[in-house]
């Protein structure tokens, strides 16, 4: 089986703990972070600019994604240029529409002409894929994040139209695609057989990655050894003759 280690893929940490950046801002095979606004506020975080900054000085110069908030074009595009000052390495995340179901396109072709690489995000169509690779400028940088995890979640086989993102995206040097929202490492391996250039992973999913390839007797084995364990511990008794 092929390892980790051997994919073309790159692996981002999603998350908004710093303790937890900082500990994968160490490991070589993280090539990236991303964070939103959920998260952040999961982890509590009241000082969104503080908390970029702080994760900016954990990261080095790997790629990290801060989102925008606003939910009208001219204040959203005033956010992500304030986000993009803070440094070369950031991506601004754009949500593909705001609440109301508009479009974002044209921001994102403002911003992209301009020199600004943007991570489109919450994405779930391949019409909206096809809207941002003709918002997008071939000459800069940019991620175009499909929620494959997502509409895996509606029912979906999300392999093949990832696979059609990737040829909507081929006349886009520049612009990368991310598997958003994966939900085993299953989908790591599939992301890099299709093409994807990124990987989003939350820590929990990260720490999975210590079982790829492994014995999958050895696995059935301890398997039945938790259950023993715990039906042990918990003290449970069936009267039997």
């Amino acid at each position: 089986m092929v390892s980790v280690s051997d994919l073309s893929i790159a692996i981002y940490a999603d998350g908004a703990d710093l303790e937890t950046i900082a500990a994968r801002a160490k490991d070589p095979l993280i090539k990236g972070f991303t964070t939103n606004p959920t998260l952040m506020r999961k982890s509590g975080i009241q000082d969104y600019e503080g908390f970029a900054k702080d994760a900016l000085a954990l990261v080095g110069d790997r790629s990290i994604s801060f989102e925008v908030f606003a939910d009208d074009f001219p204040t959203m595009e005033k956010q992500a240029r304030r986000i993009a000052s803070w440094g070369k390495n950031v991506s601004v995340k754009i949500p593909i529409t705001n609440t109301k179901g508009e479009s974002a396109a044209s921001l994102i072709r403002t911003l992209s002409a301009d020199g600004v690489s943007v991570n489109v995000t919450a994405i779930m169509t391949e019409a909206q894929v096809k809207d941002v690779a003709d918002a997008l400028s071939a000459d800069t940088s940019a991620i175009v994040s499909v929620f494959a995890g997502r509409i895996a979640d509606t029912g979906r086989d999300p392999v093949p139209m990832m696979q059609r993102c990737k040829d909507i995206l081929n006349g886009k040097p520049m612009a990368q695609l991310l598997w958003a929202s994966p939900r085993e490492v299953l989908n790591l391996f599939q992301a890099d057989a299709v093409g994807c250039e990124i990987i989003t992973m939350t820590d929990d999913l990260l720490k999975k990655l210590g079982g790829t390839g492994k014995d999958l007797d050895v696995f059935s084995l301890e398997t039945v050894k938790m259950f023993f364990d715990d039906a042990t511990s918990a003290g449970y008794d069936i009267a039997v003759d």
